[in-house]
């Protein structure tokens, strides 16, 4: 009998839906950026801070067949934008618009599936996620994440723009916290950088690759 109750107790929890998550506050890894018009690709490390409202991104990519390097520093609660170059030790201040917006599936989200990648067929052979469409912040757009069923830690993204058609993000190699908090302010060289006076910057993710 009590084998009974614990094999339906079991079928239930694994019978649950998925339901709409937000990934860990603090995440740090790597990801890279691919567009649908086949002009930009980059490769970067990341490092989000959900908690200070903070994101870092050290990228190195390709953009219409030419090389670049790129790392900027997202202060959303501050309101500003550091374009950092650690080899010249300079630093550029902008004005940042807009808000922060959390990794996380919004829970307006539509469940598209849930499957394994890799193997069902032997222990740590596969890994379980969930697969979800809704629209972009702001209605400007159509998106498609993939997270993992446990811990809600993100895998890949589809966008879509009008300038450029699918954006593909994918990140891999995730890890629960951030190594050197340091990197998430902004570096002493940077201090003496005045605000660049211009058209706020609404920036998130998807923009620092694309601008």
């Amino acid at each position: 009998m009590m084998l009974f109750v614990l094999t339906c107790l079991l079928a239930g929890c694994l019978a649950q839906r998925p339901h709409p998550c937000s990934s860990p506050a603090l995440l740090s890894g790597g990801l890279t950026v691919s567009t649908q018009d086949e002009k930009l690709w980059a490769g970067a490390k990341y490092l989000y801070d959900a908690l200070g409202q903070r994101v870092r991104v050290m990228e190195l990519g390709t953009f219409e067949n030419k090389s670049f390097t790129y790392d900027a520093l997202l202060l959303y609660r501050e309101g500003a934008m550091y374009e950092i170059n650690e080899h010249d030790r300079t630093c550029k201040k902008k004005p940042l618009k807009g808000h922060f917006h959390p990794m996380e599936i919004p829970k307006d989200a539509s469940l598209a599936g849930q499957i394994v990648l890799g193997s069902s067929s032997g222990p740590g052979e596969g890994l379980l996620v969930n697969t979800w469409t809704g629209d972009l912040p702001d209605k400007a757009g159509k998106f498609m994440s993939t997270v993992t069923e446990f811990g809600c830690i993100p895998i890949s993204t589809v966008y879509h723009t009008d300038q450029y058609g699918w954006v593909v993000t994918t990140f891999f190699d995730n890890v629960l916290g951030i190594s050197d908090p340091g990197q998430l302010n902004p570096p002493g060289f940077c201090l003496d950088a005045g605000m660049k006076v211009e058209e706020e910057e609404q920036t998130d993710f998807l923009r620092l690759f694309l601008n």
